[in-house]
């Protein structure tokens, strides 16, 4: 059920965002607070220092001999060095935190006449520093509670001291009331427990709308994706929401996957429809001629059969090196179940170009030392269609040249730089290729001449292979014009580095 329920994006987005506007608004909530109560506390505590020093400035000024007093109505209390209470508030019944909790002044002994005298001698002896009619400077505070007509609350208290001429040092406890600070945290505290819950509640409904409202594209996207995976129609597109955003990003580039999905299944339907009708002629002459044998042994064509098996079996070769290619199968490795990619081989491109040509009648190679690195067997397969379709449209002549191109020496130790490449050009004196059919020439199944015979001609897989091969390489296959006149391939391959 938890699963189900925080499944969903938009039900983790609104979690999440609720979340963190919860412990914001906790944290800010506890700061407010505590700033709120200590400024209010600030307040009490100035409050009851001014009423403090007010009763230690009206105790200073009076005489010896007149009695102590105290008319506020907040509590307040005047003690001696002794701690012993001289005077307090007159509606004052119970104290605490104030070091004494006496709320009636006590009698005070004559100077000299008993211990009480000699302590408060002594102790104004200590307290040597305050002159006569001077308070203090210093202020302590402390909390505590009081009593005041029957009515009991916490208060802050301010501790004050002041020298009195014949008293010795009297400290003077006033009291504030915290009521206002209690009242006041009580109060944010309230409006926190109940505004906090409802702008949760705000936030997750907000954060729930807008999320559902950016992913409706999404959900478009998903639909119309599984309705074209039902259909099989990759003509289809999902809809692109005019966002400009991440969203719209996505929509943009499914339709380009789906573009080239398209593409590949579309070349691959040509491509299986191809084959299937450049196979049914051989098939069907080799059937053709069997059964002639099976009919009339004497008529067995032993010759055309043996040839049409042959082209059976190069036409196969070349279909199953196009699938390979097709499947993403890198150079230098074999594509076999069960084997591990190995780094590319490296070989000598003029020595492969001479090997190539060699006892080809009217071929000559003038070939460079130049190292490359992939499939020697593939790279091979390229010269090897690149010479045939040469002879097979060549007058009397063809140049195979092999150089290096680019930066970077490319000699036999393989060394080369970066953009060097290695180039190999075949040159014939044929008729050439005229500039319109250029690159029609490298798709497959392709033949220029439609009078030519198959068996002359071919399937018109060689120069689309050629490509292949040379894509995969990380290099290119082009036709131009020959200086005499012929067709001009030429294959540049990254020098190995």
């Amino acid at each position: 059920m938890r699963g189900r329920l925080f499944g969903s994006v938009r039900s983790r987005a609104t979690l999440a965002a609720t979340f963190v506007v919860a412990v914001a608004l906790v944290a800010a909530g506890t700061a407010v607070l505590l700033s709120l109560r200590s400024n209010l506390v600030g307040e009490a505590g100035t409050e009851a220092e001014h009423t403090a020093r007010a009763v230690a400035t009206d105790i200073a000024i009076k005489r010896p001999d007149q009695p102590l007093s105290v008319d506020n109505d907040e509590p307040v209390q005047v003690v001696d060095e002794n701690n012993r209470l001289l005077a307090a508030s007159e509606d004052l019944e119970r104290i605490s935190g104030t070091g004494t909790d006496a709320v009636r002044p006590q009698p005070r002994t004559s100077p000299g006449g008993g211990e009480g005298g000699e302590d408060s001698d002594d102790d104004a002896d200590d307290d040597s520093s305050l002159e006569p009619g001077e308070i203090s400077d210093h202020t302590t505070f402390t909390n505590g509670t009081a009593t005041l007509d029957g009515e009991t609350d916490d208060y802050r208290f301010a501790k004050v001291q002041v020298e009195v001429k014949g008293r010795g040092t009297l400290t003077v406890y006033a009291g504030a009331p915290l009521s206002a600070e209690q009242g006041a945290v009580k109060t944010a505290l309230t409006v926190m427990l109940i505004g906090f819950p409802l702008l949760l509640g705000v936030v997750a409904a907000v954060t729930w709308l807008v999320t559902r409202r950016a992913l409706r594209p999404v959900e478009g996207i998903r639909s119309e994706m599984a309705a074209i995976t039902a259909s099989e129609d990759l003509a289809r597109r999902v809809p692109v929401p005019d966002t400009h955003d991440e969203v719209a990003h996505l929509a943009l580039t499914t339709n380009e996957t789906l573009a080239a999905l398209q593409t590949s299944v579309e070349r691959q339907r040509r491509f299986v429809a191809d084959a299937s009708h450049e196979l049914r002629s051989p098939i069907a002459s080799l059937r053709t001629q069997l059964e002639v044998g099976v009919a009339h042994p004497e008529l067995l064509d032993l010759d055309g059969a043996v040839e049409d098996t042959v082209r059976l079996q190069g036409l196969a070769a070349d279909l199953l090196l196009l699938a390979r290619l097709d499947a993403g199968e890198r150079p230098g490795t074999a594509f076999s179940r069960g084997t591990t990619p190995g780094p590319p081989a490296r070989f000598d491109l003029g020595a492969l170009a001479r090997e190539e040509a060699e006892g080809r009648a009217g071929v000559t190679v003038q070939a460079q030392v130049v190292a490359v690195a992939g499939s020697r067997g593939q790279v091979g397969r390229v010269l090897t269609n690149l010479l045939d379709n040469a002879q097979r449209h060549a007058r009397s002549a063809v140049t195979v040249t092999v150089r290096r191109d680019g930066d970077g020496d490319g000699g036999g130790a393989g060394g080369g730089g970066e953009g060097a490449w290695a180039v190999v050009a075949v040159a014939d004196d044929g008729d050439g290729v005229a500039e319109a059919d250029q690159e029609r020439i490298f798709e497959r199944f392709v033949r220029l001449d439609e009078a030519r015979s198959r068996d002359d001609g071919g399937a018109g897989l060689g120069l689309a292979i050629a490509r292949d091969v040379a894509v995969r390489h990380g290099g290119t296959l082009t036709v131009g014009r020959a200086p005499a006149g012929g067709a001009l391939f030429e294959l540049r391959l990254p020098q190995a580095q």
